[in-house]
């Protein structure tokens, strides 16, 4: 691994940072008021936060994005943190979801890939 590549891998963080910083600041404008209502709502109590932060996460297909969202949303002032704590476990709970789907629904196969998604099967 050269200079070269450690920049690139740099840069793209800093352009994903940017970005999840960008799609909050655009969300807190777009809504006018209105998420921080809807959010004090859908995170009333733990488990509906944990569920909504896994629901999301299961969407989007990335915990980082939504955690990244809910620390802005937090330091925006729309969520406050023991509302985001809730959110963010989900987030890493909802990370799984997509594995267990497959495993659930019996995908097949002996690629190296489905192996890395499938959590009941070992590599041997």
């Amino acid at each position: 691994m050269d200079i070269f590549d450690v920049l690139t891998m740099i840069g793209g963080l800093a352009l994903f940072l940017y970005g999840m910083e960008v799609l909050g600041d655009g969300l807190k404008k777009a809504s006018g008021g209105k998420l921080e209502i809807i959010l004090e709502k859908l995170t009333s109590n733990k488990l509906s936060a944990i569920l909504l932060g896994a629901g999301v996460t299961a969407i989007i297909q990335s915990s980082s994005a939504t955690t990244v969202m809910v620390v802005g949303f937090v330091n925006s002032g729309i969520m406050k943190l023991s509302q985001a704590v809730g959110v963010i476990l989900g987030a890493n709970v909802g990370t799984t979801v997509t594995a267990w789907l497959l495993s659930l629904t019996g995908v097949e196969g002996s690629g190296l890939f489905l192996q890395f998604l499938k959590p009941s099967s070992s590599m041997s």
